[in-house]
């Protein structure tokens, strides 16, 4: 990937959307591309943050491991996103796991050179801020759609707020992020799609009725 491509990806993204050519640049210079292939880790709990991880390409996913080994999907990330940025603001160790779900690239910022230019700038420390203050919405989400939702609402939800990355996510990928197995996942989108809210097919789920699901979580 070239700069300037690289550059057109942060200029579109709103962390560094306001940042100033020259200083663009100089983000380019202390950071570093790297690429990744499905099944790779970018991080694990309980490692040391070096790098501001900004993913450039691929879905990323997010998950911590119970006692027995099982995973707890947390959130799925698609390009352009800032990856667990509280770990080097707080120089902290990563709470969860980061597991590539197909190829990808993440542009790695020195994040030692990054703090001492640019953390002192109040626009991307209000950015800093913006982006937490998503991640505790994600986190609010998880909490309360494993937690108090049964399981047709559970996917009802899901498929709301997920309209944009429906057709890159597999049903196995659905279901573990739900917490539920794949045969319960299908006999619900079964009955959604004999309800007349989605219209489904072995590889796509198709929203036909938003209000009619968001009954089911509303």
């Amino acid at each position: 990937m070239r700069r300037s491509e690289i550059a057109e990806k942060l200029k579109g993204f709103y962390f560094f959307r306001h940042i100033e050519e020259e200083r663009l640049q100089r983000i380019i210079e202390i950071s570093s591309i790297a690429e990744y292939k499905r099944g790779s880790v970018l991080f694990y709990e309980g490692e040391e943050a070096k790098s501001l991880v900004v993913l450039l390409e691929g879905m990323l996913q997010i998950y911590k491991t119970d006692r027995k080994g099982n995973r707890i999907i947390l959130h799925h990330f698609v390009p352009t996103a800032m990856i667990a940025e509280i770990v080097n603001l707080e120089h902290m160790k990563y709470p969860a796991t980061g597991e590539f779900e197909s190829d990808g690239k993440a542009l790695l910022i020195n994040y030692e050179i990054f703090e001492k230019e640019f953390l002192k700038d109040p626009e991307i420390s209000l950015s800093f801020i913006k982006s937490l203050s998503k991640k505790i919405k994600y986190l609010e989400n998880v909490i309360a759609t494993n937690m108090v939702m049964n399981s047709t609402a559970r996917v009802a939800k899901f498929i709301c707020e997920h309209t944009n990355e429906l057709a890159h996510l597999k049903k196995s990928m659905i279901a573990a992020d739900l917490n539920m197995t794949p045969e319960t996942l299908s006999r619900i989108l079964k009955k959604l799609a004999t309800l007349g809210l989605i219209e489904k097919s072995s590889d796509s789920i198709k929203i036909i009725d938003k209000e009619g699901l968001e009954t089911y979580y509303l």
